[in-house]
């Protein structure tokens, strides 16, 4: 038996397998008045293609909980109803192909108002069309205009605007939410000592760093089914400390496991942990399965369900990584993109059972 076609079950939702689809954005939603963040026939195809190909579990990339904190102006959104009703579409493709249907909910803070990656990635100005973003202080992102340092009041305000998001995407029909605490976005922005410097109950010490982190979760969870999991990604180190020709101060991985055990007692039932994205510069030794490691720290010292991703490319590599405990699930990124039906056959090279379409059976035959 294949370890990572095993089922897991978290609160009392079981997915057929550990090859999940991480989150990734395709700066591919609607742009224009009330259809702004609404998901397209693109996600339609793109997400539905992925269940299709076996993936136990599908979350759909990160959505703005407000209109002032999407990444780019083609984000999707969940503030509005007509988002939802457009999302209802994407998870019941998901679902009818026996995958599980997820979403990631986020605020991208002093990272917002960006141009799409094609379009170069850099900050677009109110007068070219983009808006005012926000972040723990007015420090910049990168060459990113300034953002307006947050009011307690405002922060209050992003924390129910996230538990509202989380309201209409159980109505949508999603089965998990993932909260977007990584990749120096708006969550992570204020975890970071290095770019939180405040002075009030949300700066300074541990306990104001984390506290809007877990004012997220609360939120989430205090309308969140008490059967259904919530995950949390994060960036398990900025890349800032490790850095021995130019160290500062920056969110490491024992910080990680320790928020691990306060996300856990809050009622987040999986970390998934990735790295970096805090600032343009951090030096990051990238290659095959470089952030297991940090993955494998959480799941051994939190004692929290862990999904771990990065340039997990082979059947075999993500088998060692479930099979030898080091992570829970495997979570896919652009090798999902190159090769959606990845999960199918890895299946079959595994030696464990595939769930082709059964429409497919001209091509692969009974359970090929």
């Amino acid at each position: 038996m294949s370890a990572l076609f095993e089922p897991i079950t978290l609160r009392e939702l079981t997915v057929p397998n550990r090859v999940w689809m991480a989150p990734m954005c395709m700066y591919s939603a609607a742009t224009e008045g009330p259809e702004t963040g609404v998901a397209t026939d693109f996600h339609l195809a793109h997400l539905a293609a992925r269940a299709a190909g076996g993936t136990g579990l599908v979350i759909v990339e990160a959505t703005a909980v407000a209109p002032e904190g999407r990444i780019s102006p083609a984000d999707l959104g969940l503030w509005n109803e007509r988002q939802q009703q457009a999302l209802s579409r994407v998870t019941a493709a998901i679902s009818s192909h026996g995958a599980v249907p997820a979403i990631q909910l986020a605020h991208a803070g002093r990272k917002a108002s960006s141009r799409r990656p094609w379009e170069g990635g850099a900050g677009i100005p109110a007068t070219d069309g983009g808006w005012q973003t926000v972040g723990p202080t007015d420090a910049a992102f990168g060459d990113h205009p300034e953002p307006d340092a947050l009011t307690a009041e405002e922060i209050q305000r992003i924390v129910r605007a996230f538990g509202a998001a989380a309201e209409r995407a159980l109505a949508a029909g999603f089965k998990a939410v993932e909260v977007h605490g990584a990749h120096g976005y708006l969550i992570h922005s204020f975890l970071s000592p290095h770019t939180n410097h405040r002075t009030d109950e949300y700066g300074g010490s541990w306990e104001n760093r984390t506290r809007f982190a877990l004012e997220v979760v609360a939120a989430i969870r205090a309308v969140w089914p008490a059967e259904l999991p919530v995950f949390y990604r994060t960036s398990a180190t900025d890349w800032l400390t490790e850095n021995t020709e130019d160290a500062r101060d920056g969110w490491t991985a024992e910080d990680t496991v320790r928020l691990a055990k306060e996300l856990h007692q809050a009622g987040v039932d999986l970390l998934d942990v990735s790295t970096g994205g805090l600032v343009p510069d951090a030096r990051i030794p990238v290659g095959p399965g470089f952030q297991v490691p940090f993955a494998s720290a959480v799941r051994e010292g939190a004692g929290l369900p862990v999904g771990t991703v990065g340039m997990i490319t082979e059947p075999a590599q993500a088998e060692a990584i479930v099979a030898e405990g080091r992570a829970d699930v495997v979570l896919l990124g652009r090798e999902l993109l190159r090769t959606p039906y990845w999960a199918n056959l890895a299946a079959r090279e595994l030696g464990a059972e595939r769930r082709w379409p059964t429409q497919y059976g001209w091509a692969v035959g009974s359970n090929a």
